[in-house]
């Protein structure tokens, strides 16, 4: 059975943090080629993960495509940072 959308948001919340580098200093960040602003990438994610947190908190229930949003975001993000050499070398899809 697949679960629910709240509980779907719950896992890829999970997911996309498990899978990116919130914790990277600011100087690994912006140091060496950059296609696209890691920092500013990262912010973003970090601001909609924490938003649909706090929607989850109050009893929000995301839709099909608040998931595919969250999920492609994830997922474009993600390719940005291996390009910018911010990732382990082994690929990890966040979704």
């Amino acid at each position: 059975m697949k679960p629910d959308t709240t509980t779907a948001m719950h896992q890829l919340i999970r997911q996309i943090r498990a899978a990116t580098p919130f914790d990277l200093a600011e100087a690994r960040i912006c140091d060496g080629p950059c296609n696209g602003c890691s920092l500013k990438l990262l912010d973003y994610l970090e601001s909609e993960l924490e938003g649909w947190q706090a929607r989850l908190d109050q009893g929000v229930r995301p839709n099909f495509g608040d998931l595919s949003q969250l999920a492609d975001s994830g997922r474009k993000i993600h390719r940005i940072l291996q390009r910018n050499g911010l990732l382990d070398s082994a690929p990890t899809d966040p979704t």
